[in-house]
């Protein structure tokens, strides 16, 4: 068993993984009948992403000049797109795009059960990744298409894939026309897919990913028995307000600390904010009786698709527009009060990086962006007839 797990956290088969499908560094033997795609230095010196990452249960993470963006060989472009698209889909900005529109266009319970789950992987997936702290794939043998500074186990792109296609078929298989066969099918081909786009972009080795896998799964039938509980709770408890705004706070605030800097408590403070002024937003929506959505089920009729398609692309414009413009200013409004609060430019990446400073201008950003999907683009929807 030590053997297997050694081999699959190696960078071997990643590899192979990536030669199979038609993705060879530049000057490796054998690839020279492709198109050389070349590849910025993404790692100047003094970046974060440039230090040596510190050891972790023994193993030491190699410098990363070796690990930035080097030229490569691509013989299949049909993988090269379709991993490129299916890692988008694990991406953070996919998942603040896709959980507001299953919130204006399918249906509340769908959208809070999401919501819910995709806070709780993100969170445990980033602070496991800074408590193990294991490297990443070293390139070479990998090539990779991405930088990123943080460590690698477990992939949260497979964790969020994984938790947000299974809960999504689990939560609305009661509710629309469609076999749970087509339902689990759909989840395992897209949860595969973004798993399959870590490997290829050398980004994570195959421990990472089954270890996401397995987390998001284990956390979904521990968590299944209370999703009803804990909905109830969020809409009709006096103290959600408050425990939705201090509980992640509080977890920000506590993040594990790094001798390097690292984006994971960004990231993660990007996560529990959107998803502390979303259960705000949904508190709020039941307290007041704001305006409802219509379920809509998956099952489609031809005849009035094309109406109904034109609604959902209308709200989707829309609600995507209004969030864009409260990120932007709610983002520089925050930023120049604290940057003016500490005394630092608001240039100064490295000053902005500090956890007095990072955590609350990306925690009220991103609680004002979920506030403002769940709570003012439903009354903008309502003004404009969308609903």
């Amino acid at each position: 068993m030590a053997r297997l797990l050694r081999r699959l956290r190696s960078s071997q088969p990643v590899a192979r993984f990536q030669r199979c499908c038609g993705l060879f560094p530049a000057a490796e033997e054998g690839a020279g009948d492709g198109d050389h795609v070349p590849a910025r230095d993404t790692c100047p010196q003094g970046s974060p992403a440039r230090q040596r990452l510190p050891e972790a249960n023994g193993v030491k993470s190699s410098p990363q000049p070796q690990d930035c963006a080097q030229k490569y060989v691509v013989k299949n472009y049909f993988y090269y797109y379709l991993f490129k698209f299916s890692s988008a889909l694990g991406e953070e900005i996919f998942y603040i795009t896709f959980l507001p529109f299953t919130y204006w266009n399918i249906n509340h319970d769908v959208s809070r059960r999401l919501i819910m789950m995709w806070c709780i992987v993100m969170y445990i997936g980033q602070v496991t990744k800074d408590i193990l702290k294991w490297p990443r794939p070293h390139s070479p043998p990998v090539v990779k298409l991405e930088m990123r500074a943080e460590y690698g186990m477990p992939s949260t792109h497979a964790m969020a894939a994984t938790s947000i296609s299974f809960t999504f078929c689990i939560a609305t298989i009661n509710q629309n026309k469609y076999s749970l066969v087509l339902g689990l099918m759909a989840a395992f081909v897209f949860s595969t897919l973004v798993c399959l786009s870590r490997l290829y972009t050398g980004m994570h080795t195959v421990l990472d990913v089954i270890g996401g896998t397995l987390i998001s799964a284990a956390l979904i039938v521990l968590t299944y028995p209370a999703w009803n509980i804990i909905d109830h709770l969020m809409l009709t408890s006096p103290f959600c307000p408050i425990l939705s705004i201090v509980v992640p706070l509080l977890l920000c605030y506590n993040y594990p600390k790094l001798e390097d800097y690292s984006p994971t408590r960004a990231d993660t403070t990007t996560v529990l904010g959107a998803g502390a002024g979303a259960t705000v937003g949904f508190w709020l929506n039941n307290l007041y009786a704001a305006p409802d959505y219509p379920n809509q089920s998956l099952h489609l009729s031809l005849p009035p698709i094309s109406e109904m398609m034109m609604v959902v692309l209308a709200k989707f414009v829309v609600g995507i527009f209004i969030l864009l413009v409260t990120r932007y200013f709610i983002k520089g409004m925050a930023l120049r009060v604290l940057c003016s609060r500490y005394q630092v430019s608001l240039n100064d990446l490295e000053a902005r990086q500090r956890l007095e400073i990072e955590v609350p201008y990306k925690f009220i950003t991103y609680s004002s962006v979920g506030f403002s999907a769940t709570a003012l683009v439903p009354l903008v929807h309502e003004l404009l007839g969308l609903i």
